[in-house]
């Protein structure tokens, strides 16, 4: 980031932070007010009272004076840093898209240049649906289509985690296998996961129908990828795209959902009931608006929320019970979720207790005994053992399985069609259907 960039960043940064720093400066002045209520009628202790109120008042316009100081300096030491630019736009991606997963629907709101907007991803660069640009960025389109949906604070290059390089300018990805193998166009995207599900589902429905209407050629197949999040906003978009009927919803043949929350993430609903306690006290109220500050989309992981009428008209912060709707998988294509734990088999206690460290197989598969179900086919669950979340992101296991799902359609994969994808008790490889009820 450059200094002028910086500087254009100040204010919009000041106003996001006012908000913090307004609930930290109401954490200090609570726990004054409770401390100086016990001490009432001690000696001096309306003068403390008085004392302590009067720094709190000087010592938070001084934090966010220093903060804008702090923007400008870093902007200044930004534009003498010797990182490449290729470095240095990496890291800065990161952290953006880590800003927008926190409070991206806030960016959105206060106009903010820091806020991400859903948009194909070309050399680093937002890529329009216009006819010129994408036949330019894809000279080699074809008539196959391969969507990637990253997940929180993500960006399109996550899919390059522990990718094998084949030379040093090509990192094999599921899109470059898919490309070499069965002849399809990967599309990356990016897209702001602070906001609703719902919303970047229709965003992501519209987009769709722009890319279909300006490709280089008639598209006739579409498969869409998705990494944990990403798998919601595809769900979404099938959803919205279905009922408006739209154009790229025929071509859709396969969904894939790799550690997707779709009964929710454990952390966000602990996240949730721990703000729920704090804000039953005035000493912690504070703490707990403070928390309550994350986004609506890490919100909506709490359950798996995917369509406006999960969480429209109901206050995130109260509801601490599911309002999830009933929403069946798109009909007319084959969805397949694969999930990972920790430890060789989901029934493991670890596996059963941490799943992927960020989501359980019992939610990666839609499958609870007495909640909303979605219903994934039984021989269209998979499982990733001795491994994490992120690792199903770019797992040659993985592939193994979205490659035998996309070849000619049989009655069920034998043992060897993707090397082992155990059922549930088995060695932790992936290849065989899961089996767990």
């Amino acid at each position: 980031m450059t200094a002028q960039k910086a500087q254009a960043h100040a204010r919009p940064t000041e106003r996001l932070m006012a908000g913090p720093l307004s609930h930290a400066e109401g954490l200090c002045r609570a726990v004054s007010a409770v401390a100086f209520a016990a001490a009432r009628g001690l000696p001096g202790s309306a003068r403390g009272k008085a004392v302590c109120n009067a720094v709190v008042g000087r010592t938070y316009p001084g934090v966010r004076a220093a903060l804008l100081a702090s923007i400008g300096l870093a902007g200044g030491l930004a534009s003498k840093i010797t990182a490449s630019p290729d470095t240095m736009r990496r890291r800065t991606n990161l952290a953006v898209s880590a800003l927008n997963a926190a409070i991206g629907d806030r960016l959105v709101d206060s106009d903010s240049s820091l806020a991400i907007h859903m948009a194909l991803r070309s050399d680093g660069q937002d890529l329009p649906a216009l006819p010129g640009a994408l036949a330019t960025a894809y000279p080699d389109a074809t008539c196959k289509l391969a969507v990637f949906l990253h997940g929180l604070g993500e960006t399109e290059n996550s899919w390059k985690l522990h990718g094998r390089r084949s030379d040093p300018e090509v990192t094999i990805t599921y899109g470059s296998r898919l490309a070499a193998d069965a002849g399809f166009t990967p599309l990356y995207l990016r897209y702001n996961t602070g906001l609703h599900i719902s919303d970047n589902g229709k965003l992501l429905a519209a987009l769709l129908t722009a890319v279909f209407s300006a490709w280089p050629t008639s598209v006739e197949e579409v498969i869409m990828v998705g990494h944990s999040m990403g798998g919601l906003v595809a769900r979404s978009a099938c959803y919205y795209g279905e009922r408006t009927g739209d154009p790229w919803i025929p071509g859709v043949r396969h969904v894939f959902y790799l550690g997707s929350p779709h009964l929710g993430a454990p952390l966000e609903k602990l996240a949730s009931y721990f703000a729920w306690a704090l804000s039953s006290t005035e000493l912690t109220r504070p703490v707990a608006s403070l928390i309550n500050r994350r986004s609506a989309g890490i919100k909506d992981l709490r359950f798996g929320y995917v369509v406006d009428d999960d969480w429209f008209d109901c206050d995130p912060d109260a509801c601490l019970r599911s309002h999830r709707h009933n929403v069946s998988l798109l009909s007319s294509a084959e969805h397949y979720s694969i999930s990972a734990t920790i430890s060789s088999g989901q029934r493991h206690p670890l596996g059963w207790i941490f799943g992927d460290l960020l989501v359980p197989p019992a939610s990666a598969h839609g499958h609870h005994p007495h909640d909303r179900n979605v219903n994934f086919p039984r021989d269209h669950r998979y499982h990733l053992g001795n491994s994490h979340h992120f690792a199903l992101l770019n797992h040659p296991d993985v592939y193994g399985v979205i490659d035998a799902c996309l070849r000619p359609r049989r009655p069920s994969l034998p043992p060897e069609a993707a090397r082992g994808l155990p059922p549930s008790t088995g060695s932790g490889e992936v290849g065989r259907p899961e089996r767990s009820g």
